[in-house]
C-alpha cells in the first residue's frame, strides 16, 4: 500500500480500478529539405494546422449541450493554432533551418513550454498544458497519426496519467470515468474545472503517481483530503468504504439545505456567497445554493497566453455571469495584476518583493489605458443585473479618493456615448492589508460595502509569506492580532451602517464559521462546494452561543489556546463535520 498527497482539484471519494492512460509519446522525425521543397513544406504544416482546427470544430460541435461552457477552452486552442507570432516562427524555422515542419513544430512547441513553466504564477503554468494539446493535435497530421481516444472506456475506472488534456477530458466517457489522479496539474487548470464540472473526484500535481500504478491495480481517490491510496490493504479499503458512505450521506443532507436561509436558530440572517475564477463555474454556485457570488477573480480572464480581452469580450462574458445568477448579486473584483499574477499588457513587473510592490490598484491606477477597458466593460453590463463593483488591496483613503474618481470619469465617457449602465452601482473594497484595517472607519464612509479578504490581511499583519514552508506554520488565521483586526474591521464598518463580508479562505473554513458569525459578519463568499457544510454550521446554532464563544477567545493570549478552545468547542456541538 502506498499513499501519496496532491492537490485537490475536485471533491468526492471513490474507490475503483486503475485505467492507466498513455497517450503514446510521439516520436517526431528530423531531416533536411531542399530549398526547393521549403514551400511546400510550409504548405503541408498549413494544411495539417486546418485540419487540427477543423477537428476541434468539430469537437466543439459534438459537446454535449450541457458542458457548452466547459468547452469554451477548445475556442482558446483555435486561437493558438492561428496566432501570427507561433505560426510566424514555425515559417521561419522552416525556411532557415531547412527542416521538416514537424521537428520545428516539435521544437518551438518545447520552447515555448519551457517559457511557461518557469513563470511563477500557477495559472500560467499550466497553460503548458494547452500548448502540448494543440501542437500534439497538428502532428498527429502531419505524422498520419490517429488520436488516441477516452470515449471508448466501457468500464467503470479511476483514470490516471501524467497529463490530461483538456480534449481528452471533454470527449472522455464521463459516465465510466469514476475518478482522477494525474501527475500534473493544479486547481486553476482546465482538467480540474472539467472535473468539477463533471463532479468527477480529482487529485492532481500528484508527481509521479504514474510511476506507482498499473493498469488493474486497486486504487483511493480522496478529492476531500487529496490524497490518493494505491493498493489498500483490507483495512484501510474498509475504512474508506465507510467513510464514502458517510460522506454520500452528508452531501446528500446538506443539498437538502439548498433552498433554506443561512439562518441562525434565533433569527440571524447570513449571506453565503460563492468565489469563482472563470464565468463557467456560475453552475456550481447555483448548485450548492449561494446567495451570489461574493468575488469572481476577474484577472483570470485576462491571464490567458496570447490574449488580452477586449471591452465588448469582457463586457459578454461578465453579462454571462449576471445571467446565469439572476437577481441574485455578483461582485467582480477589478484586476488584481502583480504579486504573483500578471498579464501580458503588464510589462516589466520583475521586482524584489513583488507582494509588496507594484499590484492590484496600484497597477491600474498607473496603468489607466487597460483599467478604462475594464471598468468600461463592467459599467455597461451593471445594466444587465446586480454587478457590484469591488477593488482589491486598497491601503489608504487617498486610494479609494482616486479609484473613485476615475470612475465617475468612465461614466461620464459612457453618459455621452449614450450607453446605458447602472448610475448607482454599488462600489465597495477589499481590507486586505493593515493600514486599510485599521482605517475602516475612514473608508468605510467612502463604499457601499466592504469585503475582507484574509488571505493576504493574514500572511501581511504576521509577516509570513504562506508559500514558504519554513515559517508558514505561523500563518495563523486564529492569532489574537487577526482577531482584533477582524473585530476592528466589522465594527467600524457597522457603525458606518456599511455591510462587510469575507471572501478569504477563512470564510470557507467550517472551523472558523461560529467565530466569524459571532464577530458580526453579514456575508461569507467561498468555494461553493463548501457553502452547504457552512450553512449547516450557521442553522445548527444561536447568535448568542457565537458571541458568548467570540467574548471567550478574544481574551486568550495565543493562537495555540484559541485553536484548542475552538476545536474542543466545535466537536462538542457538530458532529456532522470532519474536523
Amino acid at each position: 500500500m502506498k499513499e501519496i498527497t496532491g492537490i485537490s482539484a475536485s471533491p468526492g471519494i471513490v474507490i475503483g480500478k486503475v485505467f492507466y492512460y498513455i497517450d503514446d509519446n510521439i516520436t517526431v522525425p528530423e531531416y533536411e529539405i531542399p530549398q526547393s521543397e521549403v514551400e511546400k513544406e510550409i504548405e503541408r504544416y498549413k494544411t495539417a494546422v486546418g485540419m487540427a482546427e477543423q477537428e476541434i470544430l468539430e469537437l466543439k460541435k459534438n459537446t454535449s449541450s450541457n458542458f457548452v461552457k466547459e468547452g469554451r477552452f477548445l475556442d482558446s486552442h483555435i486561437l493558438m493554432l492561428k496566432d501570427p507570432d507561433f505560426s510566424s516562427k514555425i515559417v521561419t524555422g522552416i525556411t532557415e533551418q531547412k527542416k521538416n515542419a514537424e521537428f520545428i513544430l516539435f521544437k518551438t512547441a518545447r520552447s515555448y513550454i519551457k517559457q511557461f513553466k518557469a513563470i511563477d504564477d500557477p495559472y500560467l503554468r499550466e497553460r503548458t498544458v494547452d500548448i502540448h494539446d494543440i501542437s500534439r493535435r497538428v502532428l498527429n497530421h502531419l505524422l498520419y497519426r490517429e488520436r488516441i481516444s477516452l470515449n471508448d472506456i466501457q468500464d467503470e475506472v479511476i483514470l490516471v496519467t501524467h497529463n490530461l488534456m483538456p480534449s481528452d477530458a471533454i470527449t472522455m466517457n464521463k459516465r465510466m470515468v469514476k475518478g482522477i489522479a494525474m501527475d500534473a496539474g493544479g486547481k486553476t487548470s482546465h482538467t480540474a474545472i472539467l472535473a468539477r464540472a463533471f463532479e468527477i473526484p480529482a487529485v492532481l500535481g500528484l508527481s509521479d503517481i504514474t510511476s506507482h500504478v498499473r493498469s488493474g491495480d486497486d486504487v483511493i481517490i480522496d478529492g476531500n483530503s487529496g490524497k490518493v491510496i494505491v493498493q489498500p490493504d483490507e483495512k484501510t479499503r474498509v475504512q474508506y468504504e465507510k467513510i464514502l458512505k458517510e460522506w454520500q450521506k452528508k452531501e446528500s443532507e446538506l443539498l437538502t439545505l439548498n433552498e433554506l436561509p443561512a439562518e441562525t436558530r434565533d433569527g440571524k440572517l447570513i449571506k453565503l456567497y460563492a468565489n469563482i475564477e472563470i464565468a463557467e463555474e456560475t453552475e456550481s454556485a447555483v448548485v450548492h445554493g449561494a446567495d451570489g457570488i461574493g468575488l469572481y477573480r476577474s484577472e483570470f480572464l485576462m491571464l490567458e497566453p496570447g490574449k488580452y480581452y477586449s471591452e465588448d469580450e469582457q463586457y459578454s462574458t461578465y453579462v454571462s455571469v449576471l445571467e446565469e445568477m439572476g437577481d441574485k448579486p455578483v461582485t467582480i473584483r477589478t484586476l488584481d495584476v502583480g504579486g504573483d499574477k500578471f498579464i501580458s499588457e503588464a510589462g516589466d513587473l520583475d521586482e524584489k518583493n513583488p507582494l509588496l510592490g507594484w499590484r492590484a490598484i496600484r497597477y491600474c491606477l498607473a496603468h489607466k489605458d487597460i483599467f478604462r477597458i475594464q471598468i468600461r466593460a463592467l459599467l455597461r453590463a451593471s445594466a444587465k443585473g446586480k454587478l457590484r463593483i469591488m477593488f482589491p488591496m486598497v491601503s489608504g483613503v487617498e486610494e479609494v479618493d482616486d479609484l473613485l474618481e476615475f470612475l465617475e470619469e468612465v461614466k461620464d465617457e459612457l453618459k455621452e456615448e449614450g450607453k446605458n449602465f447602472d448610475t448607482n452601482v454599488p462600489v465597495g473594497i477589499m481590507i486586505e492589508v493593515p493600514s486599510a484595517a485599521v482605517t475602516t472607519d475612514i473608508l468605510a464612509g467612502k463604499v457601499d460595502f466592504i469585503s475582507i479578504g484574509t488571505n493576504d490581511l493574514i500572511q501581511y499583519t504576521t509577516a509570513v509569506d504562506r508559500g514558504n514552508e519554513r515559517v508558514a506554520y505561523l500563518y495563523q488565521p486564529f492569532h489574537p492580532a487577526v482577531l482584533r483586526l477582524l473585530r476592528m474591521i466589522i465594527d467600524s464598518a457597522h457603525a458606518a451602517s456599511i455591510p462587510v463580508s469575507m471572501c478569504g479562505e477563512m470564510a470557507g473554513d467550517p472551523m472558523a464559521a461560529v467565530i466569524l458569525l459571532g464577530l458580526g459578519l453579514d456575508g461569507y463568499s467561498m468555494s461553493a462546494f463548501s457553502i452547504p457544510e457552512i450553512k449547516k454550521i450557521i442553522r445548527s446554532t444561536t447568535m448568542a452561543d457565537a458571541e458568548e464563544m467570540v467574548g471567550t477567545i478574544m481574551d486568550m493570549r495565543s493562537y495555540k489556546e484559541i485553536d484548542k478552545y475552538v476545536n474542543k468547542w466545535m466537536r462538542g456541538r457538530f458532529d456532522f463535520i470532519s474536523l
